[in-house]
């Protein structure tokens, strides 16, 4: 991501996501349904895989307007001696070029291996949470899926390390912050980071199955799969054929996460060639970063590295650039679409190939600019205008798109009927004209560079490691041979950015970019993507042909050799690994782990009758605050209206303001304000924690701007532009389709959630299946009804909005914290001091407890299973987070992933309500998925587990509990905390208890699991034939709920 990336708007979807491949699901690890202890929560504050971009809140945040000031630096980096010198001994490297990068605060070596040619970057610095990536040109000529196949099966043993997945060992028993690997189009990365240094140094395709001669040859593969998931959703088929149309004769014309079509025409032998032409030092980038010795770096390295000898491999991995095209190109694909959905909404991405050469630096950030202020927020004029159009239901395509050789732009809509195709394509460029012509207006150019200005400054990447984003914007400029610290060094083409648009003004900055590399481009290529509800039923039907024709060209004894070999490798796959091959992955001891859990500071004051808490936390001058207001009076009936309540509050305007001022105004004046439902269950009470958040960061200096605007967004919001509320009601629909997709496993987390427990209930009404169903039903009414849903959300601020249950969260260091009192009093003083309308709710609600099959078009599923083990006996105890963990990285990784072939399994505990749970992601199977889970009580049974293993259960749990956070987010976890009633005494008791696990606590945990195969609810979003299948072999085993 180059500096542009680092400006960009990615305002709805983003193509980096469809685009770059990952290890195992980050979407899993992000939402977390193993999070850890004390700190579990159902939130609909949408969950996103980290970004490596500091301006964390531009993706996918249509609602929360996170935006900057003009203010002192905020760069998260306190003041400490300079980093030690490397010595002039460097052992077999030569130093290249060594420069301090001030936005950083970083001294940046670039070294050379003189006998491979490999580089290396060294930043050092203060920061304690250490990176260190390699990342390899990997350029495919086909979508066979080499690259993507290749980063599962390298960390699947080596020569040192002789276990089947070293890797799951680290995940297993680490403290690491960040560990997982990316295939981009082009390149694929190792990246790792940890705050224990010691800890630091420490850090699968496709074949064919057949059970019997007399059944179905079967493809499995982990990569098969997940790649099957990601082509049933529409977003991301659209994506891959924009990129492979507009450059379709270089390496970004195939799919290097591999087409499920293309897949199994890969052979072994094209696969070692690949890895042995470009897994090669010479064609590595290697990056450290963080606090450590930069002279053992290269001790280190050099006891690797001088093993090799040069390679040609840098010559044969350059990506050549596309050509550019003289007349633009349309091309018509078709997405599966389910029976019953809407076969008239169709998708239509307008999309441009920039140059034919990566960009000046200047150029790139004055792109990112323009990016932010035609799709940055909601008051952004392209967004705004599609939005308002009513000629589609929500906005596809990426924006800037710059993290390849040659950047891209993309922008257009789905939920198009095919007449308005080309109303929306005409709308696209007479916007675009109009802006060129027109220019912005100066508050909008403000407010994106306040914008701008705060993110960079503040560098708050939330729990993706800095070292690691900064580590991605590098290699954005140094896989291509260029500059890599170039990206990293903001500031002078910034203030370059900032006097130009002063002094020329922002129209001669900006119109000439639109007319150059947009209006009057001719790379342009126009994708319409139409729905096909025999689409998914085809291509299953296409596969299975397939494999009736391989078997049918197999012999009796083929037969029989392949049934053995199915046979012997799913023994290899199941079979544990020696102790003494486990004892070839270095990991920590006990004795490495903290006793007493991290400790945030915290003061627990009132002011005018509302409690404050107070977090003494350095932030170099940026004040962070959360207000929560009591939820739990709301009307039950009102519960599906909160999130768009919550979008309402930011997007629609004041009596005085309209909704772009108000937005304007937000930029302009504070770092960003969000407001979104929080519930939770609270252990041992029947009634759920209810909680509406609103958030908000600023300069110090602009505290007092930024409590005014919270209470302005609170009280003098009008809930009367119904268009604006239909567009949100139709956004919203879209996004929770596509999260049905794509994210399948938290839609029946939170539906099994929603039959065991009071908090699962409301939460699943604001973001599950229920609340979908809502919007497809609310959508159809708001023109009859506009008035009683105004009223509607009248109710909610009168019912939510008042002192009565109000707390305050600040975070900031102590001046700043004592300066903000009298605003924070100002603010309390204008809260109405009581609801005047509270409901008295009953809490005893659930969703009836029947195994549901959620169908949609999909050729992977989602299945889930869970139970209340509280109710089924068990007794707290901290060793269930390692046993929980345990489990998911051996019993569910071996059988649902890596036997079975899903991308993704795993178990979670949710302490505070009791509930137990299984999950798969993109997963082949359905009822041989729930036959594993159902195992796993005889799997502990027979489980005997050495003190190694047992002590890198538990390191791996401390991990996850002493998750690395920057200060905003050590203040926000003490106030989550607070509000679910857990002390600093539970935090030790919970501690000392996972640190003294025992094999007797995971034979004591049989009951527990026994319990969810005996009383467990199951769940599963699944295609229609394996639910079929399913019904057939288990009679009516499902009751089917047809939601696309």
């Amino acid at each position: 991501m180059e500096s542009a990336a680092l400006v960009r708007s990615l305002s709805t979807s983003s193509r980096y996501l469809c685009r770059c491949s990952v290890l195992f699901p980050t979407t899993i690890a992000t939402s977390s349904r193993f999070s850890p202890p004390l700190l579990r929560r159902h939130s609909t504050a949408r969950l996103r895989r980290p970004s490596p971009s500091p301006l964390l809140y531009f993706r996918n945040r249509n609602r929360n307007h996170f935006s900057t000031s003009l203010s002192p630096r905020a760069s998260l980096v306190s003041s400490s001696p300079p980093p030690p010198d490397i010595k002039n001994e460097l052992g077999g490297f030569e130093k290249i070029s060594e420069e301090f990068i001030q936005e950083c605060k970083s001294k940046a070596v670039l070294f050379r291996h003189v006998k491979t040619g490999a580089q290396v970057m060294s930043v050092s610095n203060n920061d304690e949470n250490k990176v260190f990536g390699i990342v390899f040109r990997t350029p495919p000529n086909d979508s066979t899926g080499i690259p993507h196949i290749l980063e599962h099966s390298v960390l699947c043993g080596s020569r040192k390390y002789p276990l089947k997945e070293p890797f799951v060992e680290l995940l297993k028993g680490s403290l690491h912050t960040f560990l997982n690997a990316f295939t981009y189009p082009d390149r694929t990365c190792y990246p790792v980071a940890s705050t224990n240094t010691k800890d630091f140094y420490n850090l699968e395709g496709w074949h064919y199955e057949l059970n019997h001669p007399s059944e179905d040859i079967t493809y499995k593969g982990v990569v098969f799969n997940e790649m099957k998931g990601v082509y049933s959703q529409p977003d991301n088929i659209l994506g891959r054929a924009a990129q492979q149309a507009l450059c379709p004769d270089n390496t970004y014309g195939v799919d290097s996460g591999g087409d499920p079509r293309v897949i199994p025409k890969l052979k072994f032998e094209e696969f070692k060639e690949f890895h042995r032409k470009y897994y090669h030092p010479s064609n590595s980038r290697i990056w450290f970063y963080g606090d450590d010795d930069p002279n053992e770096r290269l001790r280190i390295l050099s006891e690797y590295l001088d093993m090799f000898d040069a390679s040609s491999a840098p010559n044969e991995s350059k990506v050549e650039p596309q050509k550019l095209f003289s007349k633009p190109v349309r091309i018509i694909e078709t997405y599966p679409a389910g029976e019953g959905g809407d076969l008239k909404k169709q998708m239509v991405c307008l999309n441009w190939l920039l140059s034919d050469k990566p960009l000046d630096l200047e150029t790139e950030l004055t792109l990112g600019f323009l990016n932010h202020l035609l799709l940055g927020t909601p008051a952004s004029p392209l967004r705004k205008i599609l939005l308002e159009s009513g000629l589609g239901d929500a906005i596809v395509g990426g924006g800037l798109e710059d993290e390849l050789l040659q950047p891209q732009f993309s922008i257009g809509m789905k939920g198009v009927s095919e007449d308005d195709i080309h109303k929306v394509e005409e709308l696209i460029i007479s916007t675009l004209k109009k802006l060129a012509e027109e220019g912005f207006d100066t508050d909008a150019i403000e407010a994106s560079m306040n914008t701008i200005e705060f993110s960079l400054r503040e560098n708050n990447t939330g729990s993706f490691p800095r070292g690691l984003s900064l580590m991605l914007q590098s290699i954005g400029k140094w896989i291509y041979d260029l500059n890599p610290l170039e990206p990293l060094k903001y500031e002078k083409p910034l203030q370059d950015l900032k006097s130009k648009i002063a002094t020329e003004g922002s129209k001669f900055v900006f119109s000439p970019l639109i007319e150059k590399f947009i209006l009057n481009n001719p790379h342009k290529v126009t994708v319409q993507m139409q729905p096909d509800p025999e689409k998914a039923a085809r291509d299953e039907a296409t596969e299975k042909q397939i494999l009736q024709e391989v078997k049918a060209s197999m012999t009796t004894e083929d037969l029989a050799e392949l049934t053995r070999a199915t046979h012997e490798l799913r023994l290899k796959q199941e079979t544990p690994d020696p102790p003494e091959a486990l004892k070839t992955v270095p990991s920590l001891s006990l004795q490495d782990i903290p006793k007493e859990p991290i400790h945030v500071p915290t003061e627990a004051r009132d002011i005018n009758g509302v409690k404050v808490l107070q977090h003494d936390l350095f932030t170099n001058d940026v004040l962070y605050t959360d207000i929560v207001f009591d939820m739990s009076s709301l009307k039950q009936e009102l519960l599906p209206l909160v999130p768009l309540f919550c979008q309402s509050l930011l997007e629609m305007g004041t009596k005085d303001l309209t909704f772009v001022q108000l937005n304007q105004l937000i930029g302009r004046k504070t770092g960003g304000i969000s407001v979104y439902p929080f519930t939770s269950s609270v252990q041992g009470k029947e009634d759920p924690c209810s909680h509406m958040i609103v958030r908000g960061k600023a300069m110090a200096g602009r505290a007092e701007d930024l409590y005014d605007l919270v209470n302005s967004v609170l009280q003098d919001v009008q809930f009367t532009d119904q268009q604006r509320f239909k567009q949100f009601v139709s956004q919203s629909r879209s996004r929770m389709e596509n999260r049905l997709r794509g994210s399948g496993h938290g839609i029946a987390a939170a539906r099994m959630d929603a039959k065991l427990n009071a908090a699962g209930w409301m939460s699943e009404k604001m973001g599950g299946l229920s609340y979908l169903e809502f919007l497809q039903t609310l959508e159809k009414r708001i023109d009859q009804d506009w008035a009683d849903i105004s009223s509607s959300l009248e109710e909610i601020r009168k019912t939510v909005f008042s002192k009565q249950g109000c707390l305050i969260n600040i975070t900031a260091d102590g001046k700043n914290l004592a300066n903000a009192d009298k605003f924070v009093s100002k603010f309390v003083d204008m809260l109405p001091t009581s609801s005047p309308i509270a409901a008295t709710n009953n809490w005893n609600v659930r969703l009836p407890l029947t195994n549901e099959a959620i169908v949609i078009p999909t050729q992977v599923n989602y299945v889930g299973k869970a139970t209340n083990v509280y109710d089924a006996g068990y007794k707290l105890n901290g060793s269930a987070y390692v046993i929980s963990k345990y489990i998911s990285n051996t019993w569910l990784w071996d059988r649902v992933r890596v036997s079975g072939g899903a991308y993704g399994g795993f178990c979670d505990f949710d302490t505070h309500s009791g509930v137990f749970s299984f999950l798969s992601y993109r997963d082949p199977n359905l009822l041989k998925t729930l036959e594993v889970y159902d195992g796993t009580g005889d799997f502990l049974r027979e489980l005997e587990i050495d003190d190694d293993t047992l002590t890198k259960a538990i390191i791996g749990t401390i991990g996850d509990v002493d998750s690395y956070q920057l200060p905003d987010a050590k203040g926000y976890s003490s106030m989550l905390r607070y509000l679910l009633g857990i002390t600093e005494e539970e935090r030790q008791r919970r501690r000392e208890e996972i640190l003294a696990t025992s094999l007797k606590d995971f034979k004591q945990f049989i009951d527990a699991v026994e319990a969810v195969k005996d009383k467990g609810v199951v769940v599963a979003v699944a295609s229609p034939d394996d639910v079929d299948a399913a019904n057939k072999e288990l009679s009516n085993f499902f009751q089917i709920k047809k939601a696309l």
